[in-house]
């Protein structure tokens, strides 16, 4: 062969200058070196370039999580922007191989290519002719000296090579045990000669790859802090439910009913609920659209048990589907619908986005709490939504305030109310009251930071202990997930005083049955005080803020005046003296009862309509895109 023989003119050129084979196989591993440097030099670049283009990869593998057609669709526009070509990455791999080749069959004849007979094979004690699996003794060094040579050259790889630097420590250390194990293997049944090639060659490529380092640096080239940031969002979508175990049957319902979803064509109206819990936001309008229209509602929740199931049994006109998170990212993508209404906030900031497929859906945002939108919740976190529903005049303020400053002049927003709180006045007007006189205190803290269990809860206790009524501790459920041993504690402590730790949420008559509630910055203090218009008692911990940037909206957050109005604010320092507040509010309710009531009809939308007026809505929506179809 041309190229053989070629090798073997270079071989005998190094033998000439040297006259040693040994050092004569060094010197032709540096000149193959030097040959293939512009090889070198191009794969130097092509590796800068293809991490230089990662983190605009790494987005659009974000931004498509699990669309796999379009991103391996627009990831082709990425290379062709950057003249990246996937498969001329082989070249210097093709170019490797046919050069290994040719010294093998050199070093096999060194007498025909050299020119020399009898050419001394000693180099350092070791016999260039030797085979391990053959000759056996020193020989056996033959593998383990070109082992070591490929693990130095695995880490000098991992530590300097551009592109093998940001490989998961999974492939590196992969390609590591491959390298380590071929050379061993390869070593064994290979000339010593063939072998101080291989070795010399891996460590010449260390030494190459500090120099290509120094004068071509991929630091000038690579914006390391984008590829960071957009390495953390795609880890972070690539997280999503890995540690939640499923059966085998929520799997199967979960593929079963995607293909069943996207079987359906010209669905009118999509509900989205995170779990199973969130019905109760929507109920009152579902049931008003059932019972007014012939509509049906197409159910997405990402809860295998959530109550909607059971209720399609006996409605047909509801088609629930089962989809966690991670197939929801796909699911709402490919999204075809002519309204979709959902609870969940900022869709389009992250891994949940609006449809590809239809431009004009109809994204109705529904709050599921009374308090202001703007402080807890992120920066921009209903910016996407076409309409949002208000829950009353403070919600609207935000909106319209929010609309101003950032320019979204057209989303509209809609004087819903609260249909949340219109079920749970009906329901409490509905329900029986304790037959006993004695006045219970209900303690309801919150699940954010700094919160009443974090901060005071057993001074709390301490103060209202051995008083003459009774005092219930209801945690928060993830209190309870989280510390259920300290509860269970708290309960054997408590046990036979005025104080009772309750951990069963299964019903919420005890919350609306108590005298006064004590709770910090968690919603649930405006929901108690509409709901029963008794007093309600916040102790003053770090507040609750989700948008830091909050003041930027010139409105005043309900969350924070409501609370003298509604009840009393004491200090986390003077939770020491909770049982004389308590006390001197227990005496006068009827001060509170009027302040709550006059400050419920000013806030709330629509009390006892928010479920009518939200569905017509709705349904006005749905008959609107219908029309303009069929127009088109």
């Amino acid at each position: 062969m041309i190229f053989v023989d070629f090798l073997g003119w270079i071989m005998k050129g190094c033998y000439s200058v040297v006259g040693n084979y040994g050092w004569a196989i060094i010197l032709f591993t540096l000149v193959s070196k030097i040959i293939l440097l512009p090889i070198s030099i191009w794969v130097q670049k092509n590796s800068i370039k293809m991490v230089k283009m990662q983190p605009e990869i790494n987005r659009l593998k974000a931004k498509y999580f699990g669309d796999k057609d379009t991103i391996a669709e627009e990831e082709s526009k990425i290379y062709k922007k950057y003249k990246y070509n996937p498969l001329a990455s082989l070249v210097p791999l093709i170019a490797q191989i046919a050069l290994l080749l040719g010294v093998v069959e050199i070093v096999k004849n060194p007498s025909l290519y050299i020119g020399v007979e009898n050419i001394d094979m000693n180099f350092f004690g070791f016999d260039l002719s030797w085979i391990a699996s053959e000759n056996g003794g020193m020989a056996i060094w033959i593998p383990v000296i070109a082992g070591l040579s490929a693990l130095v050259l695995c880490v000098g790889q991992n530590i300097m090579n551009v592109l093998q630097a940001e490989q998961s420590k999974a492939n590196k250390y992969g390609m590591l045990i491959l390298s380590v194990g071929l050379s061993l293997y390869l070593g064994t049944f290979v000339t010593a000669g063939v072998a101080l090639y291989w070795t010399a060659s891996n460590l010449f490529a260390v030494v190459q790859q500090w120099l290509l380092n120094i004068f071509i640096n991929p630091k000038k080239h690579v914006d390391y802090k984008a590829l960071d940031e957009s390495r953390k969002e795609l880890k972070e979508l690539q997280e999503i439910n890995k540690n939640r175990k499923r059966t085998v049957e929520q799997i199967r319902k979960e593929k079963a009913d995607y293909k069943r979803f996207f079987s359906i064509v010209n669905k009118h109206l999509v509900f989205y609920s995170e779990s199973s819990g969130f019905y109760k936001y929507y109920k009152g309008m579902i049931e008003y659209i059932l019972k007014n229209t012939n509509l049906t509602i197409h159910y997405i929740t990402s809860d295998y048990n959530d109550q909607i199931f059971e209720l399609a049994k006996t409605e047909s006109k509801i088609k629930p589907y089962y989809i966690e998170e991670k197939k929801l990212i796909t699911l709402m993508m490919k999204m075809d619908a002519d309204v979709v209404v959902m609870t969940m906030p900022d869709i389009n900031n992250f891994h949940i986005k609006r449809s590809y497929i239809r431009k004009d859906i109809e994204y109705i945002y529904v709050p599921h709490c009374i308090d202001s939108l703007n402080m807890t919740m992120r920066k921009s976190s209903t910016d996407h939504y076409d309409s949002v529903f208000a829950t009353g005049k403070y919600q609207r303020e935000e909106y319209e305030k929010t609309n101003e400053v950032y320019g979204l002049k057209d989303r509209k927003i809609i004087d819903w109310g609260y249909t949340l709180l219109d079920d749970m006045i009906r329901d409490y007007k509905k329900s029986k009251k304790p037959e006993s006189k004695k006045k219970t205190i209900m303690i309801a803290p919150s699940w954010q930071k700094d919160n009443i269990i974090d901060l005071c809860l057993d001074k709390v206790l301490k103060a209202l202990s051995g008083k003459s009524y009774d005092v219930i501790v209801r945690p928060h459920p993830q209190h309870v997930r989280h510390m259920r041993d300290a509860f269970e504690k708290m309960k054997e402590q408590y046990a036979g005083t005025n104080i009772t730790i309750q951990t069963d949420f299964s019903s919420t008559d005890s919350v609306f049955n108590a005298d006064l509630l004590i709770t910090d910055w968690s919603s649930i203090g405006l929901e108690y005080a509409f709901t029963t218009e008794k007093p309600v008692i916040s102790i003053d911990t770090p507040m609750k803020i989700m948008n830091p940037d909050y003041k930027k909206i010139d409105v005043d957050p309900i969350n924070i005046w409501i609370r003298d109005i509604i009840g009393e604010v004491v200090k986390v320092k003077d939770v020491n003296k909770m049982g004389d507040v308590v006390e001197k509010m227990l005496k006068n309710p009827a001060k509170y009862q009027k302040q709550i009531a006059a400050i419920k009809k000013d806030s709330v939308y629509n009390l006892g309509k928010s479920a009518g007026i939200g569905a017509e809505y709705i349904i006005e929506c749905v008959q609107n895109k219908i029309k303009e179809r069929k127009k088109k």
